[in-house]
């Protein structure tokens, strides 16, 4: 059995690789959830109008990787600290989300973020979102598997924009 599961931590060229290179992923493709336009563009999501986030859809094998590891995989991917943004990329578009699914992700992601806030790791409060999975709709082409295509700029982009130092400090 296959199971989905969608995150939303910033640029989502960022959020591709830590979970693809997991045993049990089938597949991670970059996106757009949790607005009012149905199929948007990019330079739509972009405007902040939209209501959506730039997040990823994971499709996976819950029998070799559970939710609640992706969802501890999650966590060190992102600020959860940020709720305006995360790292160089700020706006509504690219707020920290977990999308559950259904009662029993939603009760695993809660339970979760309340760990993190407990474990002291960070100062401030953990603000990442926590809403019900809507639709989602695929990025462009050229938008999919990015740290494969243009590994240098994925990686001056991850370097500059300040999310690989973070995630050294914090995780």
């Amino acid at each position: 059995m296959v199971k989905k599961a969608v995150f939303a931590g910033g640029c989502f060229w960022c959020m591709v690789k830590p979970f693809e290179e997991q045993p049990g992923i089938i597949s991670v493709t970059s996106g757009y959830t949790g607005g009012h336009v149905p199929n948007p563009t990019y330079e739509q999501v972009t405007t902040g109008l939209t209501g959506h986030t730039e997040a990823v859809e994971i499709q996976y094998d819950p029998d070799i990787i559970s939710y609640e590891q992706l969802v501890d995989i999650y966590w060190q991917q992102t600020d959860p600290t940020d709720a305006l943004g995360q790292f160089a990329d700020r706006g509504d578009s690219y707020r920290p989300v977990i999308y559950y699914g259904d009662e029993e992700e939603r009760a695993i992601a809660e339970k979760s973020k309340q760990q993190l806030q407990d474990s002291g790791r960070f100062t401030q409060p953990i603000v990442t979102k926590i809403e019900p999975r809507t639709t989602f709709y695929p990025a462009e082409d050229y938008h999919q598997d990015y740290y494969k295509k243009n590994k240098l700029h994925y990686q001056l982009y991850r370097e500059g924009s300040g999310r690989a130092s973070f995630l050294r400090k914090h995780w």
